[in-house]
């Protein structure tokens, strides 16, 4: 199993949680919200050879953690992952613009300076924008749309700049989500939980549930299970190359 897009360490017991992925042998990308999260966060990852720590600043915080840039290119040689990062257009975050572009461009181009990072972006209402940013900055490294929401146009032209996708069970429940996921390339797709943020069955998802999500993109590819595991497995190994 493979959840690209997890927030380990806000589960009520991070550790609890982590020796679960290790006892499944989850293929785990444990995201921050703020460099200043990093180290406690790496930590849940100590002895597992499977979970991965992404260094980021999220977009709706931007504004509150913009000072912390410094912290996070002083981090950045210590992973290879970087997340979760983007942009969030929704109204409530729209005085805070300014401060995203700036934190967004600057992580962009701290990844380029470094050699280019797997970067886990949100694009919530702001798809365009991010395409945009990611289009000047193409060094940046492999960019990994998380929970992809935007237009069918967008997503086109997020396939030819080179974009990957991490899709997640919550997503894969609505029409929408199954239309996206159905246009992507299978071999750019990821899956995800985005736990504990994301719910299911009313309460917040576990690393282990992404098997919902391998299901359900076994049913889009019209493929047997254990071959969309395959693919996904597959994919896995290219972007960690």
């Amino acid at each position: 199993m493979i959840d690209f897009h997890c927030h380990l360490d806000l589960y009520p017991d991070p550790r609890e949680i982590a020796r679960h992925c290790i006892d499944r042998e989850i293929y785990l990308l444990s995201l921050t919200n703020t460099p200043s999260a990093w180290h406690g966060t790496a930590s849940l990852a100590d002895g597992a050879k499977r979970i991965r720590t992404a260094l980021g600043l999220h977009p709706q915080i931007a504004h509150q953690r913009k000072s912390e840039l410094s912290l996070f290119d002083e981090l950045l040689p210590k992973t290879r992952y970087v997340g979760e990062v983007g942009l969030d257009g929704a109204p409530e975050f729209s005085k805070h613009w300014a401060d995203q572009i700036l934190v967004f461009t600057h992580v962009l181009k701290s990844c380029e300076t470094s050699g280019g990072r797997v970067i886990s972006i949100h694009s919530r209402r702001a798809t365009k924008h991010v395409l945009d940013a990611l289009e000047k900055h193409p060094a940046a490294g492999k960019a990994v749309l998380h929970w992809f929401s935007g237009t069918q146009r967008e997503l086109t032209r997020a396939i030819e700049i080179g974009c990957w996708f991490s899709v997640g069970p919550t997503m894969l429940m609505s029409e929408k989500g199954q239309q996206l996921a159905s246009k992507m390339p299978n071999d750019r797709i990821l899956t995800e939980t985005d736990g504990p943020y994301a719910a299911l069955d009313g309460r917040s998802i576990f690393p282990w549930e992404v098997n919902r999500a391998v299901s359900a993109l076994a049913k889009i590819w019209n493929m047997r299970l254990e071959d969309a595991g395959a693919q996904l497995k597959a994919n896995l190994t290219t972007i960690a190359s």
